[in-house]
């Protein structure tokens, strides 16, 4: 389907403008509420780990969170599987795009990385000198060491360089289609974004989305496109340039057959109910975070200033799940000394077993 298809339809702004205007304030009262928090780096973590797992969610396959939390901190306790890997890619583009500027992921060099690409062709190749060794002077023995350390260095950056820049073999037809062209699927996607750009951010937003499942950009890595489209409310300035909107989260709180009707009003309409819907969430988890953040802190008083323990509250605000040894290389302590800490802070044990156990906040 092309972009001049999807555009045939007509949207219809006044059907949608009470959902619009509902779920623009919704996220409006997350993002400012998010402004002037004391646990808002915490928060924004935490949504990172729940949007990527609900991005999995949606195309059908299931990451636990633990597992997703331990695997980021390179401490799986299993074999990680296919699934987890892409909820870590995912994850981790999150991240790049909530540090990067606000127009960054949207622009030509933005898409390019995020897709994981470079241009090879246009990466000039790197000139090699050799490391000539003059043997009618005289040099003395750390000279010769030296020179031919040099030269043992230059040769093997010759040949890494070699396998760094090889251009990749084509992709295989039994994972690729040949005649699935995803530049220019890209293409007619940037081009529904740009056509819709006198609409209001949040409408931009749920059309970008709306076109990019029904486009079907990607054959692989589809969840780019919700990363994409999320990062427009931030270009849009509809929200702060850190506050990166878990969409993936909100497409899981509506039912697939509502995603997926054949009326595109009501494909947006229902879309924006999803995004009122995940921000009333994050308004309720900033809430218990909150509460959860002063009923800590009581324990803080009367503690040296050289305490590890506000650290350790800034971990489990952070991190759904905490285990000792993430808790020890975290603040550069024992187990032990984190256990400690651990059960003065009286959190919930999540495992349920005597041994590799985690904690957090329920």
């Amino acid at each position: 389907m092309t972009s001049t298809a999807w555009l045939s339809s007509k949207i219809d702004v006044d059907g949608l403008l009470n959902d619009l205007i509902s779920a623009d304030a919704a996220l409006v009262r997350l993002d400012e509420r998010l402004g002037k928090s004391p646990i808002r780096e915490g928060f924004l973590e935490r949504f990172h780990f729940l949007d990527a797992c609900a991005s999995l969610w949606i195309d059908g396959e299931l990451v636990h969170l633990e597992d997703l939390v331990l695997h980021d901190a390179s401490q799986d306790s299993r074999t990680p599987s296919h699934e987890l890997t892409i909820a870590n890619d995912v994850l981790r583009q999150r991240r790049r795009i909530a540090a990067n500027k606000i127009d960054w992921a949207l622009t030509a060099s933005g898409i390019t990385s995020l897709r994981g690409k470079s241009l090879m062709e246009d990466t000039p190749r790197l000139e090699l000198k050799s490391l000539m060794v003059d043997d009618d002077r005289e040099q003395d023995d750390l000279d010769s060491s030296i020179a031919a350390m040099d030269a043992l260095l230059a040769k093997s950056e010759a040949v890494l360089h070699d396998i760094r820049f090889t251009k990749p073999e084509a992709k295989g037809n039994l994972i690729y289609d040949e005649d699935w062209d995803e530049e220019e699927r890209l293409g007619e996607w940037l081009q529904v974004v740009s056509r819709n750009a006198h609409y209001p951010a949040l409408l931009q937003c749920v059309i970008a989305l709306d076109s990019w499942n029904t486009l079907q950009v990607f054959q692989h890595g589809n969840w780019l496109g919700r990363l994409l489209a999320a990062s427009l409310l931030r270009q849009r300035h509809l929200v702060t340039c850190q506050h990166l909107p878990a969409l993936n989260l909100s497409l899981k709180l509506v039912s697939r057959e509502d995603r997926t009707t054949r009326d595109t009003n009501v494909r947006l309409r229902n879309l924006l109910g999803g995004i009122r819907a995940m921000a009333e969430f994050g308004l309720k988890e900033h809430d218990r975070l909150s509460l959860a953040h002063q009923m800590m802190s009581r324990h803080l008083v009367g503690r040296r200033s050289s305490s590890r323990l506000p650290q350790l509250i800034n971990l489990v605000l952070s991190k759904p799940v905490v285990s000792t040894d993430m808790a020890a290389r975290h603040l550069k302590i024992t187990q032990r000394a984190a256990l400690r800490l651990i059960e003065e802070l009286n959190l919930r044990e999540v495992t349920g077993r005597g041994r590799f156990r985690a904690w957090g906040i329920l």
